[in-house]
């Protein structure tokens, strides 16, 4: 984990673990609640079972008396604190019987309960809790009905137990499935995030030199992130690659006027001359080169910028400039038209052709821009007397006019931007009778 980060792999298993665990519990207790209400049921319906056997053998002798037999076909009746006990309230005569089992142990029974009525509790008497199920009958004997109040209770130690029991074993069983769920999700995670290392090692080696791009295959999701890398990479590396060069060529083109200067020493009479022309020369050449190497390029992670205000702050500025011309610019270009292009390039291109087309022009300038076959289309027209050379034209320090001022690397520089970002750049006769210059951009 780097200073100030934080690992995936970690917050993600730390987030699984959370869910999981939130899981097996929810799911722990459910299950142990559900499996107390049905051990609870199991134990009433057995204690409703024993007050029926109850009612199988009572009896009323012919004073209204109950009579009850010595043993029961239920053992525990019968064996004293055996945790299940019975007891029987004659309201008549408000006499009670007791099974054999309460002996030495005074079970807190029901004396109250409507015929036909079932009562089943939890009874608390003291340090111990009972299940209880009492049911109320009126019995018919010889001497009239007798309403009893049949009552058995059972000790709940043994319903506890099983409970606990059974809490026991589910919780270790869902620890244990815990345990391996988080295991299999970890060796997931590994497997999952497995492609983030490999790329993460790739842009390691390309640091150290070792590789010049992503090489690896990836999963799709992946996909975008590995090219957009790759794009980004290779742009870094033309855009040193173009420094680089402009260095080479400005210290390469600048050995001439440099040399000329130098032999102008000798000649003192020619020397404001030659100085003035090589320094507009040397001027020239750092420009272009200036210009080469700040050219943005094709990039896709550029935002798209509107085309119009940029067209329309070029205009203003040349109709300064040209002032005594009295031009007219003329600009189709609708409002929504964006491209994905660098602002800077899109001055450096629009001004050099705009200013070119001024230069030149009677009258008129035409500038249009419009979608094409998905790309973009821009056309610089002028009504002047066009290109006679359209080659030799797009060459550095080539005029076509040496009368008219200029460097002579607007239309050079123009043509390397537009190489930059993929495109063409075609010098043809205009409808206004002089220059166009066509250029097509590819899809940003």
């Amino acid at each position: 984990m780097t200073p100030g980060g934080y690992s995936l792999r970690a917050r993600l298993l730390l987030g699984a673990a959370l869910v999981l665990v939130a899981f097996m519990a929810g799911a722990g207790i459910a299950v142990q609640r559900a499996h107390a209400d049905s051990v609870r049921a199991v134990h009433f319906s057995r204690l409703q079972g024993t007050i029926y056997l109850l009612l199988a053998r009572a009896e009323l002798d012919e004073r209204g008396a109950l009579v009850m037999p010595p043993e029961f076909a239920e053992p525990r009746l019968s064996l004293p604190a055996s945790g299940l006990y019975a007891g029987i309230f004659n309201t008549n005569r408000k006499e009670a019987w007791q099974s054999a089992s309460t002996l030495g142990t005074t079970p807190p029974f029901r004396s109250e309960a409507k015929p036909g009525e079932w009562h089943m509790e939890t009874i608390a008497a003291g340090a111990k809790s009972y299940l209880g199920v009492t049911y109320g009958v009126r019995w018919a004997g010889r001497n009239g009905d007798a309403p009893l109040v049949l009552s058995v209770l059972e000790d709940k130690a043994e319903f506890d137990h099983e409970i606990n029991v059974f809490a026991r074993t589910l919780w270790a069983w869902l620890g244990g499935a815990g345990a391996l769920l988080l295991l299999a999700q970890l060796l997931l995670l590994q497997w999952g995030l497995a492609p983030l290392q490999r790329v993460a090692q790739e842009v390691g080696r390309i640091e150290g030199g070792q590789q010049a791009a992503i090489e690896g295959r990836y999963p799709t999701e992946l996909t975008g992130l590995t090219e957009n890398l790759n794009t980004l990479i290779q742009q870094e590396r033309v855009r040193q690659t173009r420094y680089k060069e402009a260095l080479s060529y400005l210290a390469h083109s600048l050995k001439t006027p440099l040399a000329v200067l130098r032999n102008a020493l000798g000649e003192p009479a020619q020397l404001p001359a030659t100085v003035r022309e090589q320094v507009g020369r040397m001027d020239d050449i750092v420009q272009h080169q200036l210009g080469r190497a700040a050219a943005g390029g094709a990039t896709r992670f550029t935002p798209a910028i509107p085309i119009a205000p940029v067209l329309h702050r070029i205009r203003e500025a040349l109709a300064k400039v040209y002032a005594e011309k009295e031009l007219q610019f003329e600009i189709a270009c609708p409002d929504a038209m964006n491209w994905r292009i660098d602002e800077g390039d899109l001055f450096e291109m629009m001004g050099n052709l705009m200013d070119n087309a001024a230069k030149w022009a009677r009258k008129r300038v035409r500038v249009e821009v419009q979608r094409a076959a998905g790309g973009m289309a821009i056309t610089v027209d002028d009504d002047g007397p066009g290109f006679s050379d359209t080659r030799s034209v797009l060459q550095l320090h080539v005029r076509a006019d040496e009368r008219v001022p200029g460097h002579g690397v607007g239309l050079h520089v123009v043509n390397d931007l537009v190489a930059s970002h993929n495109g063409t750049l075609a010098l043809e006769r205009g409808a206004l009778g002089g220059a166009r210059v066509r250029i097509a951009l590819p899809p940003a």
